[in-house]
């Protein structure tokens, strides 16, 4: 059975930190393409970050300097940590894995369940 489970989330005053986990099982982590999305009620699902396989982490522009993106493959998990929180980071974050398509093997994608994040004074 696949699945991504996010943790981490909460309630943050503006100018904090958090540090998000997701840890994954079902499938071979360690060859995928992970990454955090985010969303809030009316707006589209944005990414925020990806990491690649050999660790090479993309973000988007509005969370850059700001956020960091990590992995560790032997233990199935990716890290969002998240500096200088402003109430416009609010939203739900998942986690996402995407086995990108091969000429053998049909692309697959996971998708978590999410885990709220409040940045709120």
């Amino acid at each position: 059975q696949v699945q991504l489970v996010e943790s981490g989330g909460g309630l943050v005053q503006p100018g904090g930190s958090l540090t998000l986990s997701c840890a994954a099982s079902g499938f071979t982590f360690s060859t995928y393409l992970v990454g955090w999305y985010r969303q809030t009620p009316g707006k589209q699902r944005e990414l925020v970050a990806t990491i690649t396989s050999s660790g090479s982490p993309n973000y988007a522009d509005s969370v850059k300097g700001r956020f960091t993106i990590s992995r560790i493959n032997a233990k199935n998990t990716v890290y969002l940590q998240m500096n200088s929180l402003q109430p416009e980071d609010t939203a739900v974050y998942y986690c996402n894995a995407d086995s990108l398509r091969t000429i053998t093997l049909s692309r697959r994608v996971f998708w978590g369940q999410g885990t709220q994040v409040t940045i709120s004074s």
